[in-house]
């Protein structure tokens, strides 16, 4: 899926590390804004925690025309493992904006973007693991090699990045991202008519871009974990977020002792999406197809 447009009219980056909690505010919603022009990434702080429809106006209103919008999230589910989102279930959308529609659809009473009523849906609900003791009766495909669950083809080639993602049909543990995935899905309906997603929209000559990210991909850029890829991709000191901003050639934040990490995560990959967003094999991934365009998207990075 060669791009032969600019890819070198962004102005600005803007990373999100986001949060599928329950609740109106998120003390794990993070953003940061990195200039095209230079200096380090800044932390777009605010009294109280973000609210999603905080970010969701955003991301609607107040965006610089060009901007590259990086989110921790998925921006879908996994679809060509079985040809299907979700197998034996008549509902099941045929591409990634209608599997939007349908969770927007089904939570339409959720307030604060939540997705309790899609993973509670008698239903979706057979599709997910929700508890060490309630998984789905379809969970697991058939004869699957794995018992992590279903995986998407941006998420197996994440593995080449040194980094192991969990699958977005899972909604236990700290490392879980099934819920953060179903409310940012909720947000990306919201947005079809004013900001282009890729890959699941082409790349637009303007305008600003959302692209999926995993700031563990943007850590191992900058450094963390070292040349064998070891397990720690998060930093938790002004120390060692400068030093990793260092080594994307990226001068350093202020401030000095703990940080927390979400504030960390927005922060390095701000300064990340903007030192890969001109080069084009990180817009032409291999294993990406129309497709898997259309049905899985991408996660940005995952080369």
């Amino acid at each position: 899926m060669q791009h032969p447009i600019r890819i070198d009219r962004f102005t600005h980056f803007l990373a999100i590390d986001w949060s599928g909690a329950k609740g109106e505010r998120q003390k794990g919603i993070a953003l940061s804004l990195a200039d095209a022009s230079g200096g380090p990434p800044v932390l777009i702080d605010r009294d109280t925690a973000w609210s999603r429809e905080e970010v969701l106006h955003i991301l609607r209103h107040e965006l610089p025309p060009d901007t590259l919008v990086g989110m921790d999230l998925g921006i879908a589910l996994p679809f060509a493992d079985a040809g299907a989102f979700f197998p034996g279930w008549d509902e099941s959308p045929d591409n990634a904006k209608e599997l939007w529609a349908l969770i927007d659809r089904i939570c339409a009473d959720d307030p604060y973007l939540e997705s309790g009523s899609f993973v509670t849906h008698p239903e979706a609900a057979r599709y997910f693991r929700h508890s060490r003791d309630h998984v789905g009766d379809r969970f697991h495909l058939p004869n699957a090699p794995t018992r992590e669950g279903r995986f998407r083809i941006a998420e197996q080639a994440q593995r080449n990045r040194n980094v192991r993602p969990v699958s977005n049909f899972n909604l236990v543990g700290a490392a879980q991202v099934g819920k953060s995935s179903l409310t940012g899905m909720r947000l990306l309906n919201r947005l079809r008519d004013r900001v282009s997603v890729w890959p699941i929209d082409p790349l637009p000559e303007g305008g600003p871009v959302v692209v999926e990210i995993y700031t563990s991909i943007a850590a191992r850029a900058s450094g963390v974990g070292g040349e064998t890829g070891g397990a720690k991709t998060k930093l938790r000191s002004y120390e060692e977020l400068n030093a990793a901003l260092d080594r994307l050639n990226t001068p350093p934040v202020a401030g000095a002792g703990p940080i927390d990490d979400h504030s960390s995560d927005a922060l390095v990959t701000a300064a990340w999406l903007r030192s890969v967003a001109e080069d084009p094999a990180h817009w032409n991934p291999e294993g990406l197809t129309a497709e898997i365009a259309r049905t899985e998207g991408w996660t940005f990075g995952a080369l």
